[in-house]
């Protein structure tokens, strides 16, 4: 390929319901980063006052979440609706090859994770520190915004965070689902006093562990229905697993059993899944006086036994996305506390044929986890 301006920058675009293919991907000059994102030419800012705080990154890693898949499937995941063509993708990791002119702390060559949600970072919740709730964050691959599975993409440079000579690529675009179980965590307090109880060994689940872990907790138990994901829930470190059903007439059972599988307080529980069953089980596993934090969003509406929690003065949390997570989510790869490389189960380049064979494995489900491009 030559250098920039004389190669065609192309991108997965999701056009339909199963319908993905690799087309050209006009990146705006630096600095004029919502014509990247926007998928309608009315949402953009002023071109005539392009920022230097850009960068441009070649891709190397995207992976595929379960949301990539959602959108795929049925071109809409809760309120978020795709109206127009969009790229998709938002784990990734790549190469910086061009920054603006204000941009100090990277160059060329440098290797980066990148969070994929721009903040207005004027709004109160912004200022607060909460920026992952701003009412204008623009994120990648949803609408109506472009995603990241693409040769080369426009991003903010404070949104991009240079990788460990010890920490891969790979593990750099990893870093966007493990930032949900830092966030979580964090939420519900998790440290070296608190034993863990997650539902859910799916990937969100399986990450939420790792973190759990490199929290501090002394005691993880973790709950699936499927045999497969809790023996990778095994290796990677959980003490007890618990097979369960879909049954929500279980429940009751199911929670004497996660009891005696903990053997101790259940102090936290991270629910991964977000289903009534799963939460009505969080509730009536976790101790007075504990805390269930909801990771997951399998059900946008439950019917769960509250008020028997509520006397018991079980608190209830929830998780948005993350916010000041990729620091932490280097360091706990860099230092060895976290591994996210068993998690990684599929691999495939870049073709018309490979994105399309990536996204029926990882919709399958079965023995994958982590399905990543390798750009």
């Amino acid at each position: 390929m030559g250098s920039h301006g004389e190669e065609e920058n192309m991108a997965a675009w999701l056009l339909g319901v199963n319908n993905l293919k690799i087309l050209p991907f006009k990146l705006p000059p630096l600095g004029l980063l919502s014509l990247s994102l926007s998928l309608s030419l009315s949402a953009l800012v002023d071109l005539s006052t392009p920022s230097p705080h850009d960068a441009r990154i070649r891709m190397k890693a995207v992976g595929i979440c379960g949301s990539d898949v959602h959108y795929l499937k049925e071109m809409k995941l809760a309120d978020f609706v795709v109206k127009e063509p969009m790229v998709i993708g938002h784990e990734c990791a790549g190469i910086i090859e061009e920054v603006g002119a204000e941009v100090k702390h990277l160059v060329p060559g440098d290797r980066v994770a990148i969070e994929p949600g721009i903040s207005c970072w004027r709004c109160n919740l912004c200022k607060d520190g909460r920026y992952n709730l701003c009412p204008e964050m623009k994120f990648f691959a949803t609408p109506p915004y472009h995603g990241s599975l693409a040769d080369q993409i426009v991003h903010p440079a404070d949104l991009c965070f240079k990788l460990p000579d010890n920490v891969s690529l790979e593990e750099g675009a990893m870093c966007e689902p493990l930032s949900v179980g830092v966030h979580a965590c964090r939420r519900a307090n998790v440290g070296p006093e608190t034993n863990v109880l997650v539902m859910g060994a799916g990937p969100i689940g399986l990450v939420t562990l790792l973190a759990a872990r490199a929290f501090g907790s002394p005691r993880i138990v973790i709950v699936d229905v499927d045999d497969h994901r809790l023996s990778v829930a095994k290796k990677l470190g959980a003490d007890e697993t618990v097979k369960v059903s879909t049954n929500v007439n279980d429940v009751g059972a199911e929670v004497k059993r996660i009891k005696a599988a903990m053997g101790a307080t259940v102090d936290i529980t991270l629910d991964c899944a977000g289903f009534s069953k799963t939460m009505s089980t969080a509730l009536g596993a976790t101790s007075s006086g504990g805390k269930v934090c909801l990771v997951g969003m399998g059900h946008s509406e439950m019917t769960v036994p509250l008020a028997p929690a509520a006397v018991r003065e079980v608190d209830v949390v929830g998780i948005f996305r993350y916010k000041n997570t990729w620091p932490l989510c280097i360091e706990f790869l860099q230092s060895g506390k976290i591994d996210v490389k068993p998690l990684i189960t599929h691999r495939f380049g870049f073709s018309q044929k490979e994105i399309e064979d990536a996204f029926e494995i990882s919709a399958r489900g079965g023995t994958a986890i982590k399905v990543m491009f390798n750009l």
